[in-house]
């Protein structure tokens, strides 16, 4: 049985679906009274959940956390810290607290624990960054201790880009381009490394199966591009022109720090423990990636 946190979110509810087309068991927590079989009720921010709720459970992966697609505000910053942690804790001391206990436990995390990089490629011994989303990172990844030391194995995707037609940030830049108003943001040096949503998936499922991913995993594609680079293919994807900029300053204007955290942040990840572990990437490259996960093809 695997017990998922964020399960409708749009890594949750496709690793969902994943996992019950291959017959596993799975049961969704969700934040209010359960009403059916597969449903436990939780509430990370009163530190309650239903006490069975890792009866028969051998993985938990926790998905939970405020969406960061906002203008981090003061309230907001509390909001995203606190969701990510309070949901954190409270299933890591469930974890260790329970017997027997579940013997992997798949907690989030995102690329930006790493910061800014500028050119130089990220693995998983890079050194952390010390801006708002990094020190978040951290937080979340240390909440975790308790499971940790209660001997089960923990370990962190540090997740980058996700692209999805119906959801995360491919979702929301898909309008400006299909009307040929897309374009670089910034200077399009900066680096993203990005995820198909079909590999995001893959990858967490072999966390969960793979007895030597402990630890941080970098859960990003093999082949980072720069904001440039990213704009031509999705540009030539769907067909359309992108001869659009969008300068820094305006960016900063209208999303504050998160422009300055994500939009505009070079951070050159690499996926160094998933490719020596043998995990083999299905959409390697963005071209490849962009006509799936937007056409089906």
């Amino acid at each position: 049985m695997i017990l998922v946190s964020g399960a409708s979110g749009l890594i949750g509810s496709a690793l969902v679906r994943a996992l019950r087309s291959e017959k596993r068991d799975v049961k969704r927590l969700v934040r209010r009274p359960a009403k059916a079989s597969d449903e436990v009720a939780w509430y990370p921010d009163r530190g309650e959940i239903d006490p069975r709720a890792m009866d028969g459970v051998s993985a938990v992966v926790n998905l939970a956390g405020e969406n960061l697609s906002q203008r981090w505000t003061t309230s907001a910053r509390q909001s995203i810290r606190r969701s990510r942690i309070e949901a954190t804790t409270l299933l890591a001391r469930t974890i260790a607290r329970s017997n027997p206990s579940p013997r992997v436990f798949v907690s989030a995390s995102a690329m930006g624990i790493y910061g800014t990089h500028r050119d130089d490629p990220i693995d998983e011994g890079a050194s952390l960054g010390d801006d708002f989303l990094a020190s978040v990172c951290k937080e979340w990844e240390a909440a975790a201790k308790p499971a940790l030391d209660a001997g089960v194995r923990v370990a962190f995707s540090r997740t980058g880009l996700v692209l999805a037609r119906d959801g995360g940030v491919l979702a929301k830049i898909l309008l400006p381009f299909r009307v040929g108003l897309g374009g670089t943001l910034g200077t399009g040096r900066q680096w993203m490394s990005w995820i198909a949503l079909t590999d995001a998936v893959r990858a967490l499922r072999y966390m969960i199966e793979t007895e030597t991913m402990a630890g941080p995993i970098n859960v990003v594609g093999p082949n980072p591009v720069t904001n440039a680079e990213f704009t031509d293919v999705l540009g030539r994807v769907l067909g359309r022109p992108t001869f659009t900029m969008v300068p820094a300053f305006a960016l900063k204007l209208a999303l504050g720090q998160m422009a300055e955290d994500t939009a505009l942040a070079s951070q050159r990840v690499v996926p160094r423990r998933l490719n020596e572990a043998g995990f083999q990437f299905e959409l390697p490259t963005l071209d490849v990636a962009l006509r799936r996960e937007l056409q089906g093809s």
